[in-house]
């Protein structure tokens, strides 16, 4: 081959080679690697009041799906032995329902409410709790110590549904009646310091030295906290107010039921207004219904001046605040919080829960199992010798300490004997110094 037709074959590649070389497309990201190159000195740490890498940091919180996936739906039954809206211990309990549905994701409630056989006749605590979990209920709160039986059968009769119980003692071993149900819980506020509260509050108000007890019907639970009531006034009378214990009259007159059930419970209208007609300036409530607060008004409106302590409902005053000196309430929505998100982790199972105030704050609603708001009503002083009960309660001081006798006559504590958990719930009799009926006829 001459030299010349070499070089035209060369030539001939080499354009070959420019064209393919131009004509192809330009490398792609892919080529390179698909993180960035590893520092080669270790990183320096960062502000985390201003993270300079956003992105990195997101990746160390929860998945975006943990926030935006909706929360797990959970209905909950309550049977309320009132009406709902009674300005008292139904809507006091009906308010928590409320309450846990704000705290708890997915949450919701059913109900049923008046669940007495005055309003349902014929109908059972148990079927009506077998209505709200048609209804989709998982869990049941029934409201009442009316309503124990009640809870105890539905407990029974469906062991795979959590059941509460507000107040009662079947779930407690060291009870006088433990039931062993491992799906039933009782839940129960303590109440006694609340109505010491109370009793202080009317104590330091009474220009008569008159306090009347207007009672539901009678019971353990309604017992000790008539007394409670009566240990508070009698505390405030004697180490506040200096008076002589013997000139405190204190007068129990119970209706029959916890609240007005016409042509079967006595009125508490009545029962009230015989109370201010005799010369008791103020009345202690501890029915369901506003009857005292009421009378107490109208009284005050004729040219009287009267006053009443309200009772289960922290808003209970607004019944007639202008006469209302306080009222002593339940809390019931972290017990009900407690138990609900127990139910949904697994570790539901049976307790009993007498639970006390939150003494750093009483009026925590997140933290505080019982309450008092002062009435517009409580006078200055008063208001002061209420704190300091509470103070004193809160740095542990115990009203139910010997010498306690019971209305008989007969020992209960002895001098500087504190009251067992036993012996303030099963309170046999009302104490001496208080008038009253102690059981039932």
């Amino acid at each position: 081959m001459t030299v010349k037709r070499i070089w035209f074959v060369v030539s001939l590649v080499v354009m070959a080679a420019m064209f393919f070389t131009a004509c192809a497309p330009a490398a792609t990201p892919t080529a390179a690697p698909t993180q960035a190159p590893q520092p080669t000195t270790p990183p320096q740490p960062t502000d985390t009041t201003a993270p300079t890498q956003p992105a990195a940091a997101t990746a160390t919180q929860a998945p975006a799906a943990t926030n935006t996936a909706a929360p797990t739906p959970f209905t909950f039954g309550l049977v309320m032995v009132g009406p709902y809206n009674d300005q008292g211990w139904s809507q006091a309990t009906y308010e928590a329902g409320q309450y846990a549905v704000s705290k708890i994701p997915g949450a919701k409630m059913v109900y049923i409410d008046k669940a007495n056989t005055s309003d349902r006749p014929g109908t059972t605590g148990l079927q009506l709790g077998e209505q709200l979990v048609a209804q989709g209920a998982q869990f049941i709160i029934y409201n009442s110590d009316d309503l124990k039986d009640d809870a105890l059968q539905f407990a029974q009769k469906h062991p795979d549904i959590p059941v509460v119980h507000l107040s009662g003692d079947y779930s407690w071993a060291a009870g006088k009646d433990f039931k062993n149900q491992p799906n039933l819980v009782n839940v129960m506020g303590r109440m006694e310091y609340g109505k010491m509260m109370g009793g202080c509050a009317a104590a330091l108000t009474t220009q008569t030295g008159q306090i009347g007890f207007l009672g539901p019907l009678i019971n353990d639970e309604t017992r000790r906290l008539a007394a409670s009531a009566y240990l508070g006034a009698k505390y405030c009378w004697t180490q506040v107010l200096k008076k002589d214990a013997a000139a405190l009259k204190f007068k129990v007159t119970w209706i029959g039921f916890w609240f007005n059930i016409p042509g079967v419970t006595s009125d508490p209208t009545q029962v009230a207004d015989d109370f201010f007609n005799s010369g008791y300036d103020v009345v202690i409530s501890s029915i369901d219904t506003t009857e005292a607060l009421v009378e107490a008004k109208k009284m005050t409106a004729a040219g009287k001046k009267d006053f009443a302590v309200a009772y289960d409902y922290n808003k209970g005053c607004d019944a007639a605040p202008d006469v209302c000196l306080g009222v002593p309430y339940f809390n019931w929505g972290p017990a009900y919080v407690k138990w609900i998100n127990m139910a949904q982790a697994g570790t539901f199972k049976t307790a009993f829960d007498w639970n006390g105030p939150d003494w750093t704050n009483i009026n925590n609603p997140d933290t505080s199992a019982i309450g008092f708001n002062k009435g517009q009503a409580l006078s200055a002083d008063a208001s002061t010798g209420v704190d300091n009960l509470i103070k004193a309660m809160a740095g542990g001081l115990n009203l139910w300490t010997g010498p306690i006798n019971l209305q008989d006559g007969s020992v209960y504590l002895k001098d500087g004997e504190v009251g067992t958990d036993l012996q303030v719930w099963y309170l046999p009799q009302l104490l001496q110094g208080m008038e009253g009926q102690s059981v039932s006829k």
